[in-house]
């Protein structure tokens, strides 16, 4: 049995969760609305506040399948009650970000300014020159948009100059040194 598609979602109280035919699951709570159309022979059950997720049989299709169903429910339920955040930092010498309207202004080394814009359900904030906040309610997508800003400028080993999130970890290189002969 799968030790993640076992374990029950607990609703909070101010989200609701409906789910039609076909399992196609509608999660709406204070940050947002989330639609997702999950495996229909997927078994979902709901009772109250807390989701249940079976599946028909233990082939090896439903297993694989168990564990990731649930897991994106918890991360519907989840991303509406709470939201999803990515924090990135730039490194580098005259490197800084900026938020005009919707719109990332990032001033990253290169001839011309790099600018992204917000897409529908996410939101960038800048509180500092150096710093970005990706939020929103749907995990892969706030990853992907903060992935697409990272690779504007990824981190390089030798000086560490680039866009890199808060919690990564850059092996840093050790740089040229004189030729003795």
């Amino acid at each position: 049995m799968s030790r993640i598609g076992r374990m029950p979602i607990t609703v909070p109280a101010d989200v609701t969760v409906n789910v039609a035919e076909g399992n196609v699951v509608t999660v709406k709570g204070p940050k947002g609305e989330l639609a997702r159309a999950l495996r229909p022979e997927m078994i979902i059950k709901q009772d109250g506040n807390t989701i249940t997720v079976d599946r028909p049989s233990e082939d090896k299709q439903h297993k694989a399948l168990h564990g990731l169903t649930r897991s994106l429910l918890h991360n519907m339920v989840e991303g509406v009650a709470n939201e999803f955040t990515k924090e990135l930092d730039v490194n580098g010498v005259g490197y800084r970000v900026a938020k005009e309207g919707k719109n990332l202004v990032m001033n990253l080394g290169f001839s011309h300014q790099v600018i992204v814009s917000e897409i529908e359900g996410i939101t960038i904030e800048v509180p500092a020159p150096n710093k970005i906040i990706v939020r929103g309610c749907d995990k892969q997508a706030v990853g992907q948009f903060a992935a697409e800003i990272r690779e504007k400028r990824p981190p390089e080993p030798y000086k560490g100059k680039g866009i890199k999130y808060s919690d990564e970890v850059i092996r840093r290189k050790v740089g040229k040194t004189g030729a003795k002969k």
